[in-house]
This record gives C-alpha cells, structure tokens and sequence, in this order.
C-alpha cells in the first residue's frame, strides 16, 4: 500500500510556512501568545527533521535541529517564568507571603522579555532556507518511490517503543520520571500528528486526547518547576521560614496532580499498537475513552495561559495574527 502523497513533503511545506509566519509576526507584534505560537511552530517542525533523520540520517537535518532547538531553549526560561506568574496570580491572595516572589517573577519576566525581542527580532533566516529548501529538494526528487506507509509508520512505532520504556519506569514519588515520560510521549505526540492523514479511520478524537494526556504531566512539571524556583527565592532571601506555608501548599497540589495523571496514565495504550504486528488500537476498538476537558485558566485569570501542549495540529488551518490575544513585551 502506497501513500497517495508525500506526507513529509507536504508536513515540511505546510511546517516551515507556518514557522516563518510565527517568526514575522513576533518580530512585528512581540506577546506572549505570539511567542507561545512561535514555540509550537518550532517543535512541529522539529517533528518533521527528526522524522527525516530517521529515514534518511544525514548532517544537514541534524543542523537544521539543532538550530530549531537552540531557539526553542533561548525561551525555556521566559515561558517558564510567565507559567509560573499564573500559579502566583492565581494564589497570592490566599498566600499574601508570595508577593515578594511575585516582583521577582515580574521583574526577571522583564528582563526576559526584552532579551527574548532582542533575539527574535535579529533572528536571519537564510541559512536556515537554504537547509530546508535542500531538504525538500531531495523529498521531491524522491516522491516516485514515495515512502511505503510500513515504513513511515516504523518511525512511530520507534517512538511509541521509547515512550513505552519511560512509561515502564514512571514512579510517582519521583516526578522526574513523569517529566522524563512526559518529553518521550511529546515526541511521538508529535510524529502521530505527521503521519495521521495516512491512517485508515484514525479518530481525531485521539489527537485531543493526547493533547490532554500530555497536559496532566505538563501540570505536574510546571508544579516542580514552581516548587523548585519558589525554594530558590526563598533561600537566597532568607524567607525559608515566611514562605513555609505556601511551599507546603504547592507540594500538597503537586501531589494532586501526580495522582490525577497516575488515575489516567494507562491511556498511553489507547494511542498506537502495541507491536508492529499488532492491529492499531482504533481498528479494534469502537469506544473511544472520553475525558472531561481541564480549565487550566483557574478563576478566569486572562492575562496568561498556563504551560499547555499545543493543541492538535490539523492540515489548512489558518490563524490570523490579528486575533491573538496576550500580554504586549517591554517596549524596547
């Protein structure tokens, strides 16, 4: 069974437009929300050259990678310091101690912010052109051959094998095991979205459900980061002591939410088969598992969403920039 087009060609086209669109506009709107955007555009589009490195291992995909990924840390600590702003918007009037953590958020946001503008808008795309122009040169030259489905799908099953193996080490009283899972699910997250158009009767319902998936142990992350920052601050200002109650607070809802994601956890074997021998999950089974969405926004705050997954990538959708909503950067 042959495909009737080239997936990756057209993932890598409709990925690389998609992330040059999220670059132009954080260079003429810089937010949050339009960083956020450009963040998921540069993971989908890593998602395709890690799938390209698989088939077809060659240097200059491992180049373009590491360009994309070098971008995507440079904003690690900015959208982690932002999701940790709504976790203190969210609790400071019933834990009035962390105010003073709250200005140090806000201040190294700041700072944060303008650095992040400063590197997007000096951001030079043309070396980067060339890599990925070349990348789909060779793609085209090779769409008579096309890629067999067996193989394509092969890659995913090498991810879900990953996956598998961090989800056999998951213990919950070491939430580094969920984050280390967490990373391995994103990744096949990632290549299901890719290669689902050649899937016979794959329901999209799964795409949600692993976006929901992912974002319980996103949730347990962004505790542990908040947890750890939070102890940090406190340390280095010698307010062990006055930030007692609120530490014991957030550790009481990490282990929450740990326990919301260990309630769910066995979804993993909902989302691909088992072996490559096996039949996919869907084809034997007609009673797709519901899950109640989360509100993550808490009482309504506005000004920022909390660290979530990027919802469900789905062929020609369009966003129109002017409709993002966020908070505006620092002026420069």
């Amino acid at each position: 069974m042959k495909m009737k087009e080239n997936i990756l060609l057209v993932a890598l086209q409709e990925r690389w437009k998609k992330y040059r669109l999220e670059i132009k506009t954080c260079k003429q709107e810089f937010s949050e929300e339009a960083v956020h955007d450009l963040r998921v555009a540069t993971r989908r589009l890593m998602a395709v050259m890690d799938i390209l490195r698989t088939l077809d291992p060659h240097p200059r995909t491992q180049k373009v990678r590491r360009v994309l990924k070098n971008q995507l840390d440079s904003l690690d600590d900015l959208r982690d310091t932002q999701v940790m702003l709504v976790d203190v918007y969210e609790s400071v009037v019933n834990l009035p101690e962390l105010e003073s953590f709250e200005e140090y958020l806000l201040a190294r946001e700041k700072k944060l912010l303008r650095r992040a503008r400063k590197e997007i808008k000096a951001l030079q795309l043309s070396e980067l052109k060339r890599r990925i122009e070349t990348s789909r040169a060779l793609l085209e030259d090779n769409v008579q051959r096309r890629e067999s489905t067996a193989r394509l799908f092969s890659v995913v099953d090498q991810a879900y094998a990953r996956a598998m193996q961090a989800f056999g080490q998951i213990d919950a009283s070491q939430s580094a095991s969920i984050h280390r899972f967490r990373i391995a699910f994103k990744k096949f997250r990632y290549t299901v979205e890719i290669v689902s158009p050649g899937l016979k009767n794959y329901p999209e319902s799964y795409l949600k459900q692993m976006h929901d998936y992912q974002s319980r142990m996103g949730d347990v992350q962004d505790a542990e980061v908040f947890l750890g920052a939070l102890m940090h601050f406190a340390e280095q200002t010698d307010s062990l002591s006055t930030l007692e109650s609120a530490r014991q607070s957030f550790e009481n809802h990490r282990t929450e939410l740990i326990s919301a994601f260990m309630n769910s956890k066995e979804e993993i074997h909902l989302f691909w088969r088992a072996a490559p021998d096996q039949t996919f999950t869907w084809e034997k089974n007609h009673e797709p598992v519901h899950r109640s969405s989360r509100n993550r926004s808490g009482g309504g705050n506005a000004r920022i969403r909390k660290r979530q997954p990027a919802p469900a990538d789905r062929q020609g959708e369009k966003e129109n920039a002017k409709d993002r909503t966020g908070v505006e950067g620092v002026e420069s």
